[in-house]
């Protein structure tokens, strides 16, 4: 073994990094999960290395000590602790039967447009997105709810189960995020800026979903009845049932944005109101230890991608990977404006094979330093940049648009983790079904990241009156 290490010892360090990066993805492509991918990969990629640099004995006892102590050292970050709260949120806030009041009142205050049982799907789940930072969970939450009442009323299943599909999405963009949590910690961002600044483009996904739905309703026969008949006491009526959903809103708008807390106390105080209501509502324990299993199953998961994505990230580093691919990236002859919208067509034919945390944990390392550089680098004035962004301006925008790709692999085939969870939920309805639904509101997705990617504005708005950009 020693004497292959050290007739391989003889390769550069980037060509290291691409022959195991090469050999990552073939196991991804084989079916090998994302975790144990990049960690096998991250492991025999620094003991390639260390053993090069040091001899085969030495130089696995280097990778072993690092494999030990990398994955405690990140994953004990203070802002971490931010996921599980915010998943547990959303678990809660179900047994509280927070989502029937929320899909209700969106029923009652927006049933009357063309199409508005689906209208009324899209806005209850942002409505949900804003206290539940998981999108599969929303997914699954109003598959239960809202999709018999449109079947009950002749939409199309297919539709039905799209509209769910795709308004569980807006769960990632929406604060309490986990993505944009992990994307903060992966670029070294602030949080707080990060998920300040998913608010508007998430409210402004959602409105362009609601207008195709709209659309949709307009130009085709039989698309389903308005709901109609209801008196504006009957309309005010569902707000007190709704209101928790605001409160929580409000918390984490005023301890962010406010500065009287931090997001990590903002997640606290949140999971802690929606556990004392869903108290109030009746809440046992078997639903409440329902909560915390699944709260723990999903956390566990998202935290065996982080581990295992952060020993091939230090891999990266020692490969210097990165570094190269931001100087290939910045020596091209074109466009940089042409080289972002490349970088995102790969995000989106990468997101068809991979989930959207492992995706962005692997990718990012690499694709993030070259963004920047691309702009003018991270001290760039807006004047001066190649996108009209500051350089932490840059680090912003970019976020909410690689984030919003990474929706984009929730419902589109053939792994798109949303559209099997309807599926699930719902055996009236087949996966190519739910994806046949989904087409749509993959074409208002692009719609939404072109009108992002030209009015930086709306995503710099809130963290610059913060200071941040």
């Amino acid at each position: 073994m020693s004497e292959l290490f050290a007739a391989m010892g003889s390769m550069e360090p980037i060509t290291i990094g691409l022959w195991v990066t090469g050999a990552m993805l073939l196991l991804v492509v084989i079916g090998v999960r994302v975790a144990f991918a990049a960690a096998i990969a991250g492991f025999l990629g620094l003991l390639w290395i260390f053993s090069a640099k040091f001899g085969f004995e030495k130089g696995f006892g280097v990778a072993v000590k690092m494999a030990g102590t990398i994955p405690h050292s990140k994953v004990s970050t203070l802002a971490l602790s931010l996921i599980p709260t915010f998943i547990l949120i959303g678990f809660l806030a179900y047994h509280a039967g927070l989502t029937k009041a929320l899909f209700e009142a969106a029923k009652r205050w927006l049933g009357w447009l063309p199409g508005g049982m689906g209208v009324a799907t899209v806005f209850s789940t942002a409505g949900f997105a804003a206290v539940s930072g998981a999108s599969v969970a929303t997914s699954a939450v109003f598959a239960r709810i809202a999709v018999p009442e449109m079947l009950k009323l002749g939409y199309d299943k297919r539709f039905a189960a799209g509209v769910v599909a795709a308004g569980g999405t807006l769960a990632s963009l929406i604060p309490p995020s986990a993505i944009l949590v992990i994307y903060a910690i992966i670029v070294e961002q602030d949080v707080g800026a990060l998920l300040m600044a998913g608010f508007l483009p998430g409210a402004v996904s959602a409105v362009i979903y609601g207008g195709l739905v709209i659309l949709l309703a307009v130009t085709r026969k039989d698309f389903g009845p308005p709901v109609t008949g209801f008196t504006w006491k009957q309309r005010f009526e569902t707000l007190p049932g709704a209101m928790p959903i605001f409160a929580v809103v409000a918390i984490i708008m005023v301890c962010i944005y406010g500065g009287v807390g931090t997001p990590t106390e903002a997640g606290a105080l949140g999971a802690f109101i929606i556990l004392c209501l869903a108290l109030y509502q009746g809440t046992r324990w078997p639903e409440l230890k329902s909560s915390l299993m699944e709260t723990a199953k999903l956390t566990v998961a998202i935290f065996t991608i982080i581990w295992g994505v952060l020993l091939y990230v230090r891999f990266l580093g020692f490969a210097d990977l990165p570094s190269a691919f931001s100087d290939w990236i910045t020596g091209l002859e074109q466009s940089p404006w042409l080289t972002l919208i490349l970088i995102l067509c790969a995000y989106a034919v990468l997101g068809m094979f991979m989930d959207a945390i492992g995706m962005l944990l692997l990718t990012l390392p690499v694709v993030y330093p070259a963004v920047i550089a691309l702009n003018g680098g991270e001290g760039v004035a807006a004047a001066e940049s190649a996108f009209g962004v500051s350089g932490v301006g840059c680090s912003i925008w970019f976020g909410i648009i690689v984030v919003k790709m990474a929706e984009l692999c929730l419902i589109t085939p053939p792994i798109g983790l949303n559209c099997f969870v309807v599926a699930g939920v719902r055996p009236e309805c087949t996966v190519q079904d739910v994806f046949r639904g989904c087409t749509p509101f993959f074409i208002a997705d692009v719609i939404t990241i072109a009108v992002l990617l030209g009015l930086p504005g709306i995503v710099l708005w809130l963290p610059g009156l913060m200071g941040y950009a």
